[in-house]
């Protein structure tokens, strides 16, 4: 009777845990770490110490039915939310999303111009952007600019208009349960400046459709526990003997921005609860600028001068400086920061009817030390992307279907 009582003690103590607790235990599946393994060439050395490289994968296969309905069918390597890696630029999607909505709420046009003014000494204002064709920053431009080149005023500018604590409850409310958005990125703030953010101001013809004062965030969305990773790191070019601490940086587990690209491509089917108020020129939208090259873009104009192809498709094709086949579209988002390398993509061939989720990061830091710049992004992370999405790609190739997918839905004209 003793031992009884204590499991159900021990039961309903399980499941008052939180359901992210649970869930989040370092996931493997057989037949992903299979595939890897059939392809030493490509993945031996990382396979020898994954824990190293700190690589997580997540690949979710697609079958369609006669009536074009995707069946999911997901498949995991190393996945763990509790093991916490740093996002980097992928932080920026949700940003994108946040902010369309919060306009859509607002009933306010995406190409509004949004001026950003300055009410503490550590902000600064934006009145105008000369990279848009009018010359004027606006929720839509800077959204571009983050999907094409990964711009990082163009996130604190959209991190601003959320607010840190809307920002954090919304992706909360929405089941994103292992994602934080606690600093701008590219300036050195502390985390209680963090938490205020700036006045903005929607221009109409004559006077502004909207203003939205300062913000601060009552809430501290900070772990408790501390994050610390390496073994050393840089302090105004000084070597820190001791671990970099990621306690106030930004968090966004693999799974969490997995989720975040059905809630884009696939908004039909997944839970009401995770998706996000857009519109359907919203999607047309993120479908173009999440796919296009910088080659294919108008404004800014410099891109098609400035980046290659592959500049922010790092899956399948790396780093490569050459031509993309445009018959290939990769709908992601890229991160680069501490270390860290990452793409979280929906992967299209519509020549061959192929479609695949696909997300991973690895930490390419041989020496541990970090804020250094100097990391295995060339020699281990970009090789290691290609790789992984030649691989899944390969097998998508191969693979036999009852039935070729339209995707028409994502075809989509670009700038030029």
């Amino acid at each position: 009777m003793k031992i009884i009582l204590q499991l159900s003690y021990l039961l309903a103590f399980l499941c008052m845990l939180p359901f992210s607790r649970l869930a989040a235990q370092p996931a493997t599946d057989a037949f992903l770490e299979k595939l890897l393994q059939h392809n030493p060439d490509r993945f031996g050395a990382l396979l020898k110490n994954p824990t190293q490289y700190d690589i997580q994968i997540l690949y979710t296969k697609i079958d369609r039915n006669r009536k074009n309905e995707p069946r999911f069918t997901t498949y995991r390597y190393r996945v763990d939310a509790n093991r916490y890696f740093y996002p980097a630029s992928t932080i920026k999607l949700p940003a994108v999303l946040l902010a369309l909505e919060k306009l859509n709420k607002l009933g306010i046009d995406k190409y509004t111009p949004m001026l950003t003014d300055a009410a503490r000494p550590e902000q600064t204002a934006v009145r105008m952007d000369t990279t848009s064709p009018d010359g004027l920053p606006s929720v839509a431009h800077y959204a571009k600019k983050i999907l094409l080149a990964s711009d990082n005023d163009a996130f604190n500018r959209l991190y601003e208009f959320i607010g840190q604590e809307a920002f954090n409850d919304s992706m909360q409310a929405k089941g994103y349960l292992n994602t934080r958005a606690l600093h701008r990125l590219e300036l050195a703030m502390s985390a209680e400046n963090n938490r205020y953010t700036n006045p903005v101001r929607f221009l109409g013809e004559e006077q502004p459709v909207y203003e939205q004062p300062m913000a601060y965030s009552e809430k501290n969305y900070a772990p408790a526990e501390p994050i610390l990773r390496g073994k050393g790191y840089l302090k105004n070019g000084v070597l820190v003997h001791e671990p970099f601490d990621f306690t106030q940086k930004n968090a966004f587990a693999l799974e969490d921005q997995h989720e975040l690209l059905k809630a884009i491509f696939f908004p039909e089917h997944i839970a009401p609860q995770k998706r996000f108020q857009l519109t359907p020129d919203d999607y047309t939208f993120l479908y173009r600028y999440m796919s296009q090259l910088p080659m294919e873009t108008e404004y800014p104009e410099h891109y098609s001068d400035d980046y290659h192809d592959s500049y922010c498709k790092f899956l399948i094709f790396g780093n490569t400086k050459k031509r993309m086949p445009r018959h290939i579209r990769l709908f992601n988002k890229v991160g680069d920061a501490y270390g860290y390398l990452l793409d979280n993509a929906y992967i299209v061939d519509f020549e061959k009817g192929i479609e695949f989720l696909l997300s991973a990061v690895i930490y390419c830091n041989e020496d541990q030390i970090l804020n250094d710049n100097k990391y295995d992004y060339d020699t281990v992370g970009f090789p290691f992307m290609e790789s992984l999405g030649k691989t899944i790609f390969d097998y998508e190739l191969q693979r036999k279907r009852r039935d070729r997918p339209d995707l028409s839905r994502y075809e989509v004209e670009y700038d030029k």
